[in-house]
């Protein structure tokens, strides 16, 4: 599917930089990526780390690209789509944009229009290869550009499609902003066990580890998450005490509000962006 692709990536942040990182892993050729960006030591870093082409020039990177990874702040993403436009309609190439908040239609209109589009919303475990990426096309993506962008994506962890790109402002809500969600646990039992008098890198340990025995098993599991919580819980037991007082706390309401909060401000920034 890779072979022969030229992969145009504007920007060389760490989104950028982890997506190559797992596509050189993947066998896809250094010579078939390229990446642009402004800052020096960045493109030095990426050429040198990974044996791919590198420039400070945006129009440089996207000629002749079959693909133009758009890995850049949503703010500067208008300037740089129309400054690319007429590379991109004269090479016909598909566009993934990385940039969170960002309609397609808005990408597609500053292309210049009847651009092939791909939304990606990915989320920062995608640096150490095991993130989540949700996917968006346009009408002007072919089946065939489908199967490419999940390739690129995938390099990265789990990707999946959505039908409808209003469900990316709830996506990002939950797997793009989720990762901070899930810091924050870690923190607060972290903070917890301290308390209960275990030392801070005791505390620590066990915390992440637990976190990371928890997703595991659930990935492995043909049962669901709640059926894994009711297996652990015996009756009358510690694991049961614990429970009770977080649903004390209504955890499920907890929850509710702070990925609805995410998903209006994704929505929010999403019209501004579009009007500015």
């Amino acid at each position: 599917m890779m072979k022969n692709v030229k992969l145009a990536f504007i920007g060389g942040g760490n989104m950028a930089s982890s997506l190559i990182g797992g596509l050189v892993a993947d066998h896809v050729d250094p010579k078939q990526i390229g990446v642009a960006d402004i800052n020096d030591i960045q493109r030095e870093n990426l050429a040198a780390r990974h044996g791919i082409s590198t420039s400070a020039n945006n129009q440089t990177i996207a000629a002749g690209a079959d693909v133009v990874i758009l890995a850049i702040k949503p703010q500067q993403l208008k300037a740089v789509a129309e400054e690319l436009a007429p590379t991109i309609q004269q090479n016909h190439s598909l566009v993934v944009s990385i940039a969170a908040g960002i309609r397609s239609s808005d990408i597609n209109k500053w292309l210049g229009g009847n651009a092939a589009v791909v939304r990606a919303m990915p989320n920062t475990p995608a640096l150490v290869q095991t993130g989540a990426t949700a996917l968006f096309s346009n009408e002007h993506v072919t089946d065939e550009q489908r199967d490419l962008a999940e390739s690129i994506l995938r390099a990265t962890g789990l990707t999946l499609w959505v039908k409808d790109e209003s469900q990316m402002d709830a996506v990002t809500a939950l797997s793009g902003s989720g990762p901070a969600y899930f810091f924050r646990i870690m923190e607060a039992i972290e903070t917890a066990g301290v308390e209960l008098g275990l030392t801070k890198e005791t505390a620590h340990l066990l915390t992440l580890q637990t976190a990371l025995g928890a997703a595991k098993m659930a990935l492995e599991s043909h049962d669901s998450v709640a059926n894994l919580r009711e297996q652990v819980t015996s009756p009358g037991g510690t694991t049961e005490q614990g429970l009770a007082a977080m649903e004390k706390h209504n955890i499920d309401a907890v929850f509710s509000d702070v990925l609805k909060a995410a998903r209006d401000r994704s929505e929010e920034l999403a019209k501004i962006l579009s009007e500015s």
